[in-house]
């Protein structure tokens, strides 16, 4: 019995077997390397979404394969029953990293955020003294933090939440980039504040420029723990290492994912303060995956890549390159309303829900996959490693597509 071989006969077999919670382009992928990927039937095309910024190292990058085989062939788990050889030495090069004293390890970004929230809820128990069941968490309108039972509960998205109630209690949602607003919701319940530096799903939502510094003012003037989402904007996406950095805004905790593991496997982290992640002993949170030497040795391997090919400063120079022609070449266009972007993290936003057409016209005749989000937005991620020229040819072929909307 043979397998399918094209990309109909694919498409076919996964619409019949498995569940509907994905409407994906009609391109199935067979092969990636570096920029780009190849569907079944040879095509090639720039990948224009990194795994939703999981492969800001671009597919397959060759140092963090190694490392995977080579540990893949010495030891692949061991729970956190015991010790390995490779999570200290991991956790060691992260925290040095971020400049934070501890990290928790897990394995995907939304489990960070469900670490964080534990984190700062039994930290205002313990240490604010927060009357037991009362403790409050204020998150931010537009927000994405993954799509367990309490993030969704975060969000203000009803394709997110909807049929999936009740809903977490004690969660406060004020508008992205209103200081005000969050001031006047934290009161003496709350235990953290948490949000993304940038939104992502929400399509490359830019706060203004006061706004995280003034979030941190308020949080230390009212001892709230601050948290960023950082599973989509860190490690290089933004043109810094981290996004807060944009704006002198460090956190008491960060969400970590994605990119720490160069897209390879999946691994994730909460990296904070004595203070909060502090609050953890032993029983009460874990994972039987987290901090597996699989696992650490491929985020060794991606956090050395992200350093010494300076990926962040590359993230900055070609996102400048980019956000300069799409401004050049989409501003007073009729359909567009607006063109965004901060490092190879970019955006184009229309008046209308006309966004899946068009990712679906990019891949047909750009030869570029995006993805569309919110019905009016479309998402430019390309890997970090993308060469300028590729680049710089992909936007050829796609402007034309962008500006008729």
């Amino acid at each position: 019995m043979t397998g399918p071989r094209s990309s109909a006969e694919h498409i076919l077999l996964a619409e019949r077997f498995c569940a509907r919670n994905y409407l994906p382009l009609p391109v199935v992928l067979a092969r990636g390397e570096g920029c780009f990927v190849w569907d079944v039937e040879g095509n090639r095309y720039l990948d224009g979404l990194s795994g939703y910024s999981a492969l800001n190292q671009g597919h397959r990058h060759p140092r963090i394969v190694a490392a995977l085989v080579e540990q893949a062939g010495r030891l692949t788990l061991t729970s956190r029953a015991f010790h390995n050889d490779r999570m200290g030495p991991f956790l060691s090069r992260l925290c040095a990293l971020a400049g934070f004293p501890l990290a928790l390890p897990m394995n995907t970004g939304v489990e960070a955020v469900e670490t964080a929230v534990k984190a700062m809820r039994r930290w205002g128990y313990e240490q604010k003294g927060i009357p037991a069941g009362r403790a409050e968490l204020v998150v931010v309108t537009g927000n994405f933090h993954g799509r367990t039972l309490l993030a969704i509960s975060l969000s203000d998205d009803p394709s997110s939440y909807a049929g999936y109630e009740p809903q977490v209690p004690g969660i406060v949602r004020v508008p992205f980039g209103d200081a005000a607003a969050l001031a006047a919701a934290v009161g003496p319940h709350t235990a953290g504040v948490l949000l993304e530096p940038v939104q992502g799903e929400a399509g490359v939502v830019i706060p203004p420029d006061d706004y995280l510094p003034r979030v941190r003012e308020i949080c230390t003037a009212r001892r709230v723990a601050l948290c960023l989402d950082e599973v989509q904007t860190g490690l290089g996406r933004t043109g810094r290492m981290f996004a807060w950095e944009h704006w002198d805004t460090r956190p008491d905790l960060v969400c970590l994912g994605k990119a720490l593991s160069g897209g390879v496997y999946p691994i994730s982290a909460v990296c904070g303060t004595e203070e909060l992640l502090g609050v953890f002993t032993p029983g009460t949170h874990g994972s039987t995956y987290g901090g597996n030497p699989l696992a650490a040795a491929v985020g060794m391997a991606a956090l050395d890549v992200l350093v010494e090919e300076e990926l962040p400063q590359k993230a900055a120079r070609l996102g400048r390159v980019a956000l300069r022609r799409l401004h050049a070449e989409l501003d007073g266009a009729p359909p567009v309303k607006e063109v965004r972007g901060l490092g190879l993290m970019l955006a184009v936003e229309y008046h209308r829900p006309v966004a899946h057409r068009l990712v679906e016209r990019l891949a047909r005749e750009a030869a570029v996959l995006c993805k569309d989000t919110r019905g009016t937005t479309i998402r430019f991620l390309p890997p970090l490693v993308t060469p300028e020229e590729e680049l710089l040819q992909a936007l050829d072929r796609m402007l034309p597509i962008l500006a008729l909307g």
